[in-house]
C-alpha cells in the first residue's frame, strides 16, 4: 500500500529563521547612545559645578596665578645669579613647580568658562572667606600677602654673591608665608576637590621651601 499522507515540499522557500534577542543594530545604536550621554553628562557636570566668578576658587586661582608668577620671577634671578649649589636647587625647584602650578590654574578658569581677571579687588575672594590672611583680613589695599615691593625686586636684580643668596631666601621665605596664607583661606573656604588638593600640595611644599631656606640663611650667616 503507498503512503498518500502529505510530504514536505523540499522545494519551497524556506521560513526565516526566527530571531531571538534583540537585533545586533539595535544594540550597537543603543550602546553609542549611552556612550554619547556618557560623555555629555561627562561633559556637563563640570559646567555645572564650575566656581562662579566671585567664588573661592576663582579668586584663589587668579591672585594665586599673579603670586607665583613674582616667585618664579625671582627663583629665576637667584638661579642665574647664584653661585651656592643650594640657593640654586631651591630657586629652581620653586621656578618649575610654580611655574606648572599656573598652568594648572590658568586652565581651570578656561574649564570654568571664566576670565583669567576680574574687575574686582585682586583679593576680594579673601575677605569672604572664613580664614582671609591668617585671621587678621586681607592685606592693605587689596595687595597679596609677601609680595616683594619694586625697590626690593631692583635690589635683588642688581645684588651679587652673598648679598644674593641673602636677599633672595629673605624675600622668598615671607612670599612663600603669604602665601600659605591665601592656600589657608581658600582651604577654610572648603573648596572643589581639585582645588583643595592641589593648595594642600602647595602648603606642603612651600613650608619644606621655607625650612631649607632658612637652613642656608643659618649657614650663611
Amino acid at each position: 500500500m503507498v503512503d498518500t499522507a502529505p510530504t514536505d515540499d523540499l522545494t519551497a522557500t524556506p521560513a526565516p529563521p526566527v530571531r531571538r534577542g534583540t537585533p545586533s543594530w539595535v544594540a550597537a545604536v543603543a550602546c553609542a547612545l549611552a556612550l554619547a550621554v556618557g560623555i555629555s553628562i561627562g561633559i556637563l557636570i563640570p559646567i555645572l559645578r564650575a566656581p562662579g566668578d566671585t567664588s573661592a576658587e576663582a579668586g584663589f586661582a587668579r591672585a594665586m596665578s599673579t603670586h607665583h608668577a613674582q616667585a618664579v620671577a625671582m627663583a629665576m634671578r637667584a638661579y642665574a645669579g647664584s653661585a651656592d649649589a643650594d640657593v640654586t636647587t631651591v630657586a629652581l625647584d620653586i621656578a618649575l613647580s610654580q611655574q606648572g602650578q599656573i598652568g594648572m590654574m590658568q586652565a581651570w578658569l578656561r574649564q570654568w568658562n571664566l576670565s583669567p581677571t576680574s574687575r574686582e579687588p585682586a583679593m576680594a575672594w579673601m575677605d569672604r572667606t572664613d580664614m582671609n590672611h591668617a585671621g587678621g583680613g586681607t592685606p592693605p589695599a587689596g595687595s597679596m600677602p609677601g609680595m616683594a615691593t619694586r625697590e626690593e625686586l631692583d635690589a635683588l636684580n642688581q645684588a651679587t654673591g652673598a648679598e644674593l643668596d641673602r636677599l633672595f631666601c629673605e624675600l622668598m621665605i615671607r612670599h612663600h608665608q603669604g602665601g600659605i596664607s591665601m592656600v589657608d583661606a581658600v582651604l577654610a573656604a572648603d573648596p572643589e576637590p581639585e582645588v583643595r588638593v592641589l593648595a594642600q600640595s602647595m602648603r606642603n611644599t612651600q613650608q619644606a621651601d621655607i625650612n631649607a631656606l632658612r637652613d642656608i640663611l643659618t649657614r650663611l650667616g
